[in-house]
């Protein structure tokens, strides 16, 4: 695994207003930076990725029968009492689901280590399924890249073959909030790839889904009865109409039990079934007794939280780093700290990809700090032995 730097392509921003990726730059500093890109060999990829993105998807699924059975397990995860008979409803349905992502510490040598799990509203689908890919496309064609390079990446194929096997009635609503660019971008890009694979779809702001005899309608008063929405299950089984959600006949992607997967607690209770395992690190719920104070080797973050608020760690010689945000109204966990790796003064996390039950792709992101937030920037990658 090494970071190689090259020169940008001289066109690219114009190339991604043209795409739609508007969100390329916040607050007039890079997201999607280009000016380097991560080799990987094959071995990597395969032995170090992929195969343990599918393991550990599995054992996270192999969680949600034993924690759907047991109450002192939904009370550690936070989940509302009146959600659960309508979760185990959805598992025992086998509610479809569509993707998810694993944030990984991985250096190119040894075990990659599961940070956390993003498995109901996982972004950056776009620069990962689709960007990244017509960079590498234009390297190639320019020369600056030989022809057998490739890159870890068939999340559009998975995606398409996902969402037109997904049962659904016409049309598929796609929603977020609206005026979020990063949120909309990905939902789009969604969007599109359904309409190619024929499926009907139509996007609507979630605020303006209404509600009638128990049904969700869209603004003409039409039912909602297939709703793909990038906006967590957690905010919204907590807001007014969160029980009329999961009475409503409406098909959800992702479905109710996904709720389960997209929670932090989910890393203590990974460790507890699998002790010891290569991929996973030690992690715990919090006590009272602990207060707030990190251990040093120890990262503490709440149950929910997104793009790294929130989250505080000690590093193994005492520096405390934190970082600031809203998610302070629910539990937290302490997780072993594996530090990210640093390349050239970047440190640097992996995001990899599931669709269905297959690893589709990675993503990868650079932070000056050991913390990966909304702002860190998005580099390409490739496959080279």
């Amino acid at each position: 695994m090494e970071r190689i730097k090259i020169a940008e392509r001289p066109h690219w921003r114009e190339l991604a207003k043209e795409l739609g990726f508007v969100y390329h730059t916040f607050d007039g500093e890079p997201y999607w930076d280009e000016t380097a890109y991560y080799r990987f060999n094959l071995r990597q990829i395969e032995q170090d990725l992929e195969d343990p993105t599918e393991e550990l998807h599995q054992m996270a699924l192999s969680l949600v029968p034993d924690i759907l059975a047991s109450e002192q397990k939904l009370i550690a995860l936070d989940v509302p009492e009146y959600c659960w008979q309508a979760l185990k409803d959805s598992w025992d349905r086998r509610d479809p689901h569509l993707y998810g992502r694993f944030d990984l510490c991985y250096n190119g040598k040894g075990p990659a280590k599961l940070l956390e799990l993003n498995y109901d509203t996982p972004t950056s689908i776009y620069e990962s399924g689709f960007f990244q890919w017509i960079w590498l496309e234009d390297m190639v064609r320019t020369g600056l890249l030989p022809q057998s390079v490739d890159q870890f990446n068939s999340l559009q194929e998975k995606l398409e073959l996902a969402l037109l096997s997904l049962p659904h009635q016409k049309p598929l609503y796609f929603s977020c909030i609206d005026d979020r660019f990063e949120d909309r971008g990905n939902v789009d890009y969604l969007m599109d790839i359904a309409m190619q694979a024929g499926v009907e779809s139509r996007f609507i702001d979630i605020s303006a889904i209404g509600l009638a005899d128990g049904q969700l309608i869209d603004m003409a008063g039409n039912p909602i009865e297939s709703l793909f929405k990038l906006y967590p299950w957690e905010f919204m089984v907590r807001e007014d109409f969160g029980p009329s959600l999961l009475t409503s006949q409406t098909r959800f992607i992702e479905p109710p039990w996904k709720m389960l997967l997209s929670n932090k607690g989910l890393l203590p209770l990974l460790w507890q079934k699998f002790p010891g395992h290569p991929n996973l690190l030690e992690a715990h719920f919090e006590t009272k007794e602990q207060g707030s104070t990190v251990g040093n080797g120890w990262v503490r973050k709440p149950l929910y939280s997104r793009e790294g608020a929130n989250i505080s760690l000690t590093d193994f010689n005492g520096d405390t780093l934190t970082e600031p945000g809203p998610y302070t109204d629910s539990g937290f966990i302490r997780q072993a700290l594996a530090p990210l790796p640093c390349f050239d003064g970047n440190f640097t996390l992996i995001g990899s990809w599931v669709v269905g039950d297959s690893a589709a792709g990675i993503g990868l992101r650079e932070d000056m700090s050991l913390i990966t937030k909304d702002s860190s920037r998005f580099l390409p990658h490739i496959i080279l032995d």
